[in-house]
Parts: structure tokens; sequence; C-alpha cells
């Protein structure tokens, strides 16, 4: 681990896997979970040390899941995410299941028991090979690669050529660097063929890619075939004129192994592109929901315990040793009518659900945290959340409500599918996207998903919540300008050309606009101190207007989490404190009245770019893709303060407070 404030007991790592044509699963790297979820999960392309491989779908993963193994199945207990994710995917989804990894033994691994075969399942990809001494290139179907792995050493798994005409020992071969991909997810090898050849015949194509040039450059590479002598630069698979050189989009989803009927003009791509994979999740904080213990025991074990429909079963599911545990002090009797009462509750509000025509959406995921944050004083402390209520910061008290240090919280995220090419919109649209929304969300299954992979991760936070009357006041002030109209236009083009609804209701306001930018003003000045990368801290934005459902909200949660079980250790929730916040706030403010890129970054507007951002840049206001909710969207540093642009003074909400003097504030 890196040296930012982290425990040291990690759990163990999954651990990837490759079936070799006709032969057993081989173990060939690790991730991380964290890895998994944001970078390397399902159908996403893996660097290996020697190898590119792909992440299978969930129908691969259950000859590599640990069942009847120690340990078994990790079922993750979170209702409130699983019934979004229910509300997103449909209601076959059973349970959040962790990532399978083999249980943690004493001394050195044994490669050949069979706990070496738990792990995540890939397959090489792309299937298309480069010799780097003799410049060949085939596909593994052609048998000119074996493949060579070391059970001690999974890390050097590798093809070789096995008769390279230029070298006496077999040299590690390199995957291929151009792929092809679309916005409708799909993603398939690159047609050499196809571009060389264009139609023309060549009964026995042997191809080889030259490298005419120093730079690396596609203009100083060319694919020639030694067959017929045909040779094309390839360039001329990018660039506006690519469509004629490319074939029709093959429709290939390879983490499933089918394919299916596309329209959508494919695109070459370089192995490793960064828009070559997207992921799609839902997260939601494990926030108590009850004051009572053992009803929130049992919601914290609703997956398991909504099966249930007499007493008997409860019984027999403690006795099977499925509620070990935290339950032992409660009879059956006592937990079955909880469960009972919980029952009834549910069957009503699917009732009220199904008779106004509204269902459950992702969002209402930030309901009761933002009831507990903003009501701490009521919060029960629990294993995996614990509130401190502290002193608004000297200065503030106008403008900040309350201030929450999160000593304890628990995360739970799930992937539920990806998208190519093109960033995913935002998750409140996830369930209403039609067939003509771009990019298409994929599936991680080639039948409906009866579980998806999910991680748990434990850390700290910040929460500020700001007054309702000035920010209220803020916002009518905003209202009837140019500039709100602007923003909201502007939205609704972006919308527009993603296949998306753009009604004015789809927009999250100006609110939102002023809590995300001060997020992230506070993200840049905190990790100067706190002991984590900007990478490590995340964001949770409450911003709902009073004439909206569950509204007023108005706060910001910025919090930092591990996926071991002790979480972090302190150095984010520190700086929570009134002095030490207090100094921060102020700089982070004044850091935001110019930026290195100014005047171009203080002058940007969003309308007629096709961006959905104003005054922000990646050298004042943009963050790692971990950190940001919306993919650095709808930001604008001159909401917070006065920037040098004089005609948007009167938008910044705390103008005032930096004209005014404030206390001396503690130092480090």
């Amino acid at each position: 681990m890196s040296g930012n404030g982290a425990s040291q007991s990690n759990p163990q790592p999954p651990a990837a896997h490759l079936q070799p044509k006709g032969r057993r699963w081989q173990r060939v790297g690790e991730l991380r979970p964290s890895q998994f979820l944001f970078s390397y999960g399902i159908g996403a392309i893996v660097d290996l040390p020697y190898l590119s491989v792909l992440v299978l779908g969930l129908e691969e993963w259950e000859s590599t899941l640990p069942y009847g193994r120690p340990g078994g199945v990790e079922v993750i207990h979170e209702e409130r995410l699983l019934q979004s994710v229910r509300a997103v995917l449909g209601p076959q989804v059973e349970r959040l299941q962790a990532l399978p990894r083999a249980p943690e033994d004493e001394g050195p691994p044994n490669p050949f028991d069979t706990s070496a075969l738990v792990g995540i399942p890939v397959t090489s990809f792309p299937r298309w090979l480069l010799c780097p001494a003799c410049r060949t290139l085939a596909s593994l179907s052609s048998n000119l690669f074996a493949l060579r792995t070391d059970p001690f050493h999974p890390d050097r798994a590798r093809y070789v050529h096995s008769h390279c005409p230029r070298r006496p020992k077999p040299p590690t071969v390199l995957p291929a660097r151009f792929l092809l991909a679309c916005r409708n997810g799909h993603l398939d090898d690159f047609p050499w063929h196809y571009y060389l050849h264009q139609g023309k015949s060549c009964p026995y194509p042997r191809f080889k890619l030259i490298e005419i040039g120093v730079s690396g450059e596609v203009t100083d590479i060319q694919v020639r075939c030694e067959s017929c002598g045909a040779q094309k630069p390839m360039s001329d698979a990018f660039g506006q004129e690519a469509a004629r050189y490319l074939p029709p989009c093959p429709g290939r989803h390879p983490h499933l192994r089918q394919r299916e009927d596309c329209s959508e003009q494919p695109r070459a791509i370089l192995l490793g592109a960064s828009n070559s994979w997207f992921s799609l999740r839902l997260s939601t904080l494990a926030v108590p929901e009850a004051q009572d213990p053992l009803e929130q025991l049992v919601i914290q074990h609703w997956a398991l315990l909504s099966k249930a429909t007499s007493e008997q079963e409860v019984a027999l599911l403690r006795r099977i040793g499925q509620l070990a545990g935290p339950f032992e002090p409660y009879s059956d009797g006592q937990i079955w009518a909880v469960v009972a009462q919980r029952l009834r509750a549910q069957e009503a509000e699917e009732a009220g659900q199904e008779a106004s025509g509204r269902h459950s959406r992702p969002f209402l995921l930030k309901v009761p945290e933002w009831r507990i944050l903003s009501q701490p004083q009521s919060a029960p402390d629990t294993d995996d959340f614990r509130l401190k209520p502290v002193a608004v910061p000297e200065g503030y008290a106008g403008i900040l409500e309350r201030v929450v240090l999160v000593e304890r919280l628990r995360e739970v995220q799930a992937m539920i599918g990806f998208t190519r090419i093109e960033a995913p919109d935002e998750l409140l649209d996830l369930g209403a996207a039609g067939p003509q929304s771009k990019p298409q969300r994929v599936s991680l299954s080639r039948r409906r998903p009866r579980w998806v992979p999910a991680i748990e991760v434990r850390g700290e936070g910040i929460f500020l919540q700001l007054c309702e009357e000035p920010l209220r006041a803020w916002e009518e002030r905003l209202a009837p300008t140019l500039y709100s109209a602007d923003f909201l236009k502007a939205h609704s083009d972006w919308r527009r050309r993603h296949g998306l609804a753009a009604e004015p209701l789809t927009f999250p306001g100006l609110r939102y606009v002023l809590l995300h930018s001060l997020a992230h003003a506070l993200i840049r000045q905190l990790t100067l101190e706190c002991g984590y990368g900007a990478a490590s801290i995340r964001e949770r934005v409450y911003a709902l207007g009073p004439e909206e459902e569950n509204g007023p909200m108005a706060g910001i949660l910025l919090y930092t989490a591990a996926p071991d079980s002790e979480g972090t250790l302190g150095g984010l929730v520190s700086l929570g404190e009134p002095q030490q916040l207090g100094r921060h706030l102020r700089a982070a403010l004044e850091q935001m009245q110019v930026c290195t890129s100014d005047p171009l970054c203080a002058e940007h507007t969003a309308l007629g770019d096709g961006s959905l951002h104003q005054a922000a840049c990646h050298a004042c206001l943009f963050l790692p893709e971990t950190s940001c909710e919306r993919g650095n969207k709808y930001l604008d540093r001159s909401l917070l303060v006065p920037t040098i642009v004089p005609e948007r003074a009167q938008l910044a909400f705390f103008g005032d407070l930096l004209q005014q003097r404030l206390p001396e504030q503690g130092q480090p």
C-alpha cells in the first residue's frame, strides 16, 4: 500500500485466470478490488507484464468462483443498493457478490491446489500478436504462437513465437496495437485482411507490421502482405476518411463470446486507449436506517432474510450458520417478528408504487444518507458508521449550517455495466435510457444477471451543509439571468446529442453546480495536507431544491476509503476540526479566483462547444475520474468567487465572504 494513511491488513487480491484451449485455467496475475471496479472490470482489457487479456462475462465466472470451497461465495449485504441495481437491471438480481479470492494460507501458495482456480476469468485479447524480431503479425488461431506459463510465477505468463526465423530462442510476442470499437460497446480485433486487401482475393495472406520511422506514430507504421505484396499505412485507419477503409461493425462482444447486429460505424482505437472502457457503477453509504439494533441487523442482512416465509425458516438459517454472530442474543421469534414487519411494509410500498406509476430510482440512494448526515444527533453509532458534529469554523456561521466529521463509514459499490468510446451518462438516467441513447450500456452477461460484482470499502470523511436561506436568495438572484438560461440550454443540447430526454427537470440546477464546484475546490486543497492523493478522495453531492421531492438538500461529503477491514487512519477527518477546516476553506476559495489558464478558463462558456462546464479546467477544478461523480461536468468556479471576468462577479456565492477579514486560523 502507498503511504496515504491506509491500514496494512489488506485482504487477498482477486487473481486473474486464463484458460488456454483444451487446458485448465492458468493464473496469470492479480487485481486489486478498486482496480476491478474503476479500471479493469468485465469487458475491460488488462495489461499484464507480457500479456494483454480481457475480463470475461459473468457466465464464465461460475468455474472460478469458490463454490464448496473454504470461505465460499461472499455476499455483500446492502439492501438499498440491491434495490437500486434491480431498478436498472431487473428484479431477477438476487445478490451483490464480492469478488472471488482464494483463502489466505500460511506459507507459500500451492499452485496445484483447487483454491488456485479461484479468481476472475480472462481471455487473451487481442487475438492478433506481433513478433518483435521478425515483425510477423498473426492470430492465435494460426498456431504460430505458444503459451508459456509458470505456476509459481503467474506474472511471467507469455506467448512466444515458436519458430521465429530471426532468433534461435523463441521471442516473447506482443499484442497488436490496433483494435476496432463502436459506441454500442462492441470490440473486436482490427480487420487486417479487409483493411489491406479491401475485398480483393489473397488465398494465403501473411502479414507483417513494419515501422518505417522511430516515432511510433501511425504515420510511421505500415502493414504489408508477404503473399501478394499489398501494403498500406496505418494512418488511413484514423481520421475523417477512415470509414472508407473499415468494414461495418462486426457487433462482437468478446467478454460474452457472442455477436449481434450493429448499424454503428466502427472506429480504430489503440490498445490501452482511455476511451476503450468506462465503468458504470452504483454506490451507497451503509448508513443505519433504524434505531433498534435488531431491526438494523435485519436490514443489513435483508438480501437473505427477505426470502424467509416463517419462523421455522429463520431457525433453519441459524442452524446452517447463515445468521451467526450478531444475531446470537435474539430468539427466532424476535427475528421473525421484525422480518414479517418489513415484508408487510415492502409489499405496501410496492403496491403504492404500482398504483402511482413510480418506481425506485438510483438517486434515492442518497436520501437516507442525507437524513442521517443532516441530523447527526439522532444517528446511532455502529461498527461501520460513526458521526461527530463539530462547530462551524469562525466566520462561516451564516453560510455553513453544520459540519460533521464522519469518523467511520462503509461504502458499497456495484458494477452494473460499461460503455466504450464515450463516457457514460449520468447514473440518474440509467433506468430511463432508451435504445437510441448513446453510448449504450453493455450487459455483464448473456442472460439477465442474477448477481452483480460488488466491493465494500471503509474509511472516513467530512460533511458540510450549507445554510438554506442565503442559498435560496442566491438562487432567486440568478434565476432570471442569461447565465442560467445558457447553462440550461447547453445541458439540453448535450442530452439531445446523446439521445436522452432534454426536459428542464433533468437539469441538476445551479445549486448542484455550486456545491459540486465547492467540493472540487476543497478536495484539491485538502490533498495538500491530508496524506491522500486527489484520486483517493471522492465526493457525494446532495443538492435538491425545496420544491423538489425529498428536498431541500444542500451539502457535500468528501471521503476516502480502503478495502481492508480497518479502513483508513484519520488523515482526512482530522482536517475537519473548526480551525483546520476554516483555514482550508479560505485557501480553497482564494485559489479559485485565478487560474493559470486565464483568461481562457475564466471566459469559457458551455454553450456552443458541447461541454457541460463553464469556468473550469484541469488547472483549477477538474479532478481524477475516481473522485468526481459527474465526470467533471457541471462545474464553474465563478459561482464560488469573483474571477477576472467582471461580468460574472454577481454570480459568486462566497463573494462577500472573501471581502471580509476572517480571524487568523490555526496552522498545521
